[in-house]
């Protein structure tokens, strides 16, 4: 369990550097939600080298496995954004589920969706 919180903390690592490149390039001369777009893109190339990474050097034993560390990983993310983005950062509840809006082009939670599937499809291609 430990090496799959440590990707985890891997991620987030990345997913920070991602958001900081966002918010100091590009996001300052992008309207928020094209920003908010390209910053989901990124971030799902970003965290694909990093799981493809672990499953290489960590492989799960099973397809199962491989599963259920992506919906761990997804679970540790989707908590973190709630609990820390609204109980430090401060933000609104009703700010944070509009990310999961697809409708209105808040692609967020295709990047939940990579992140749940993505040991899973490299498990699969090994």
């Amino acid at each position: 369990m430990s090496r799959y919180l440590l990707a985890w903390f891997v991620m987030l690592l990345v997913s920070v550097a991602n958001g900081t490149l966002r918010d100091f390039t590009y996001g300052k001369h992008l309207s928020e939600l094209l920003a908010h777009q390209l910053s989901t893109l990124s971030g799902m190339a970003l965290l694909g080298l990093v799981i493809f990474a672990f499953v290489r050097r960590w492989p799960p034993v099973s397809a199962r496995q491989a599963l259920s560390i992506g919906l761990f990983w997804m679970a540790l993310t989707v908590a973190f954004e709630f609990l820390f983005f609204h109980f430090v950062s401060v933000h609104p509840w009703s700010v944070l589920l509009a990310n999961y809006d697809l409708l209105h082009g808040r692609v967020w939670v295709l990047l939940l969706a990579w992140v749940a599937f993505a040991p899973y499809l490299f498990y699969r291609l090994r």
